[in-house]
């Protein structure tokens, strides 16, 4: 088996998370393949968005819709890029967070996904699934869960 060429990093950018992140672009970074981070995001409800607007007018745009989902991905790729990693891509989907990554795996043709561990060793984990056990199972690739916690 060769190197990787294609490395995936799922973040909501917590703390933990860019862990994972920084985990991937080492891995990146000695490897030479591309990065590409992403995370998931949901829309904001009607009423979010109104008392968002009514409070903040015209800066109302920076914490709804996909807006902080791209600003977690602007200081992911920064710190990978600190990280080691020289090719980095960005993406903000939609959804839930295994649904997301499942489908970045696929759409990328990513070789690696990288994920922390959070949820792994929880009751809720252990009796609903966590996000690190959920892509564990349906990525059809191989996965690289960090110790985060």
């Amino acid at each position: 088996m060769g190197s990787y060429k294609k490395i995936l990093v799922g973040t909501d950018g917590s703390d933990t998370s860019m862990l994972a992140v920084d985990r991937a672009a080492a891995l990146a970074g000695d490897s030479g393949a591309e990065l590409v981070i992403v995370t998931a995001y949901e829309p904001a409800s009607k009423e979010e968005v109104k008392a968002a607007s009514d409070a903040l007018k015209s800066d109302a745009y920076q914490i709804v819709g996909s807006a902080p989902a791209e600003s977690v991905l602007r200081d992911a790729a920064d710190r990978a890029r600190s990280g080691g990693a020289t090719k980095v891509e960005t993406t903000a989907l939609q959804g839930p967070p295994v649904d997301v990554l499942d489908q970045a795996v696929a759409d990328s043709s990513a070789d690696l996904l990288v994920v922390g561990n959070v949820g792994l060793n929880t009751l809720t984990g252990r009796i609903l699934g966590s996000v690190p056990q959920s892509v564990a199972r349906r990525a059809g690739v191989d996965v690289l869960i960090v110790h985060t916690t």
